[in-house]
């Protein structure tokens, strides 16, 4: 939460493990304002969404609301720019071989580009998105 408040962020709370029988999201929205985080069920402007990775739930929602709020901040990039983008996560994969979670910035990814990052570099050999599909 301080490192969102710092870089001055809007933010979208997902509370996950609501799958979990001692699960309690309404716990977790409570303690929101201990944070100096007020969310829109309790009169903020913060959007929060109730969500499970495990089993799926609540991720068309969440992604609903991400893309509201890039609506809301006007958030474009260029699809003929230079490609510029952020490695959110990787990781090597036993039958997909190196395997990265990819923010794209500015410009279009396409298989077979060629991509640094840091002292890395590579090629991507395919793409999917959240669902597995390429």
């Amino acid at each position: 939460i301080q490192h969102a408040k710092n870089a001055k962020v809007p933010l979208i709370v997902a509370v996950n493990k609501i799958d979990k029988d001692n699960a309690n999201p309404d716990r977790v929205l409570q303690m929101l304002p201990e944070h100096g985080v007020i969310p829109e069920t309790y009169g903020g402007d913060v959007p929060t969404v109730h969500v499970s990775a495990l089993k799926g739930t609540g991720v068309d929602e969440l992604l609903e609301v991400i893309g509201l709020q890039a609506g809301i901040m006007e958030l474009k990039a260029d699809p003929k720019g230079e490609l510029q983008g952020t490695v959110v996560e990787a990781k090597l994969d036993k039958g997909r071989g190196a395997v990265a979670t990819v923010l794209v910035q500015n410009g279009t990814l396409r298989a077979g580009d060629a991509i640094v990052v840091g002292n890395t570099f590579g090629r991507v050999k395919a793409m999917t998105d959240f669902k597995g599909q390429k």
